[in-house]
């Protein structure tokens, strides 16, 4: 080799010095003479300035800058033969396999894309083969025959009107407690006729009143639900503002009021009010739109109403609308009426083929619903209203139980529950299991009440599906955990749905058209 490659040779082996020999020869204040082949202390000897700095764990600065000068030495000066050589001598270092747990890799991204398209690739192809075998079944004029049979009566929408009985019934009860007129005694058994005429008034109209549809009659007692939560929680927080005024308090303390965000910078212009200077129309009003089902005297307020956020969530509110009707009529429909006759015949692979085939639709649709209901429609309402707690949901998709599952995709129910029933049990000395329980027997009695007194048939399916929830949620806590019990939940969400609908759809058939 000539004197200039040998001279060369120290300097290029110097600059592919490692960090951990650069940072020892720093730190005894000697000249770097210790190349990547000949470092003793590094286990794999060849291995490259790129592949240490990746797997590097100190956070010296000086080492890094001096990384950085060396790297770029290397891409200014040529490199000899010689080095090129000893870098091919060795090039395998200890790793693992980027799929292995070990690794600490975690960048899936490209899978989930991979799954994304396959996703959108296997519905294009079962939404194709729907339309080849059915044509277009995508009717707006049937849409509106599902809440109205005749264009001259509307009983859905003048029952829902009637609910405001109701609303000025518990507003001018809680007026006449707050002067004293009437005693608590009085007063409770006034709320209780109220609360309980507003769930037997609408679900004896829905059953006698023939004109009234399946659809209407769900939306009626759906929004006569929302009332029910309401005022309940109205009363409660009316009676504990008494309680505490009796007690010489001064406000209402977090103790007694929903939990709620921090107050923007822009509530200061919102006054607050204290008991009983609630008690007026536009408050009840305003509690009775606004997207919650817990009432407290000063809710949180956004400063302003943002018309593009406002314009954005009605977009979505319309075309997702539009998008559940067409799914419902083109995909769902057809695949729950081919399904009657394999119940009929009890023919079990059938059935089970069925159900499947309808898994995959019934799980969209109730997706879009959720986006739609949850997201687009409330904040729109919140927005309208200038309503600050915009906590409507959280991450339930990630839930590894069924209790998380339950807690976190509705907030405004589990807060209501919370607040007004559960906290009250334990207070009162309940066992907290028993607590829980009786906070699922509620919800499967709203969830029966809600579909069976619509279809005018009492079959209790939505009711024990609710129940069973109760040893689902025990065993997945007990058994799965991380997740395998995510994929418990989400397997309990992709066919328990369709079970349900298949039971009801086919005694609903059975008992009106099965002649």
């Amino acid at each position: 080799m000539s004197d200039r490659a040998e001279m060369r040779g120290p300097g290029a082996r110097q600059r592919r010095t490692t960090i951990t020999g650069s940072v020892k020869q720093q730190a005894n204040g000697g000249k770097s003479h210790t190349s990547a082949v000949g470092d003793k202390s590094m286990p794999y000897p060849g291995r490259k300035t790129e592949v240490t700095a990746r797997r590097l764990n100190n956070n010296d600065g000086k080492a890094a800058r001096e990384l950085g000068q060396q790297s770029a030495d290397k891409n200014s000066t040529p490199v000899s033969p010689v080095d090129e050589i000893s870098e091919g001598l060795s090039c395998h270092v200890q790793q693992e396999s980027l799929l292995s747990s070990a690794s600490g890799f975690s960048n899936y991204r490209g899978i989930l894309n991979w799954c994304v398209v396959m996703l959108v690739l296997s519905n294009a192809r079962l939404f194709l083969e729907n339309i080849i075998k059915y044509g277009i079944l995508v009717d707006p004029i049937q849409v509106v025959s599902l809440f109205l049979k005749d264009p001259y009566s509307w009983p859905a929408a003048c029952l829902i009107i009637v609910s405001n009985v109701f609303i000025l019934a518990a507003l001018y009860t809680e007026r006449r407690l707050a002067v004293g007129t009437v005693s608590e005694t009085i007063g409770l058994i006034l709320h209780i006729f109220n609360l309980t005429s507003l769930l037997i008034f609408p679900s004896a109209t829905v059953l006698s009143v023939t004109s009234i549809t399946p659809v209407g009659g769900i939306l009626s007692l759906g929004i006569y639900t929302v009332l029910f939560l309401k005022l309940y929680s109205y009363q409660d927080t009316n009676r504990w503002c008494r309680e505490i005024r009796q007690a010489k308090a001064k406000r209402l303390t977090r103790s007694y009021s929903c939990p709620s965000v921090a107050q923007s910078n822009g509530s200061a212009v919102h006054t607050n009010v204290s008991y009983p200077g609630n008690l007026t129309h536009r408050d009840m009003y305003y509690f009775v739109f606004a997207p919650t089902l817990c009432y407290q005297l000063n809710f949180p307020r956004s400063p302003r109403i943002r018309k593009r956020f406002l314009l954005r969530r009605l977009f979505e509110m319309l075309f997702f609308m539009q998008l559940l009707v067409g799914l419902i009529q083109q995909w769902m429909v057809p695949t729950i009426q081919n399904s009657m006759k394999p119940f009929q015949e009890m023919n079990f692979s059938r059935m089970v083929e069925r159900l499947l085939k309808l898994a995959v639709p019934n799980h969209l649709i109730w997706l879009i619903f959720f986006y739609w209901f949850f997201h687009s429609s409330m904040n729109f309402v919140a927005e309208l209203l200038q309503f600050g707690d915009r906590e409507f949901y959280r991450d339930w998709w990630n839930s590894e139980s069924v209790t998380y599952f339950w807690a976190n995709w509705n907030i405004p129910v589990h807060k209501w529950c919370l607040r007004h029933f559960y906290k009250p049990m334990l207070r009162r000395g309940v066992n907290k299991l028993v607590a829980q329980s009786a906070v699922f027997l509620l919800s499967a009695f709203f969830h029966e009440y809600l579909v069976s007194v619509p279809l005018k048939m009492f079959r209790l399916w939505a009711f024990m599906g609710m129940m069973a929830q109760v040893p689902l949620a025990w065993f997945v806590g007990r058994f799965l955990n991380g997740i395998y019990g995510n994929a418990a939940v989400w397997m309990s969400l992709i066919i328990g749905q369709p079970v349900a609908v298949l039971m009801y759809v086919h005694d609903y058939y059975i008992l009106h058209y099965s002649t």
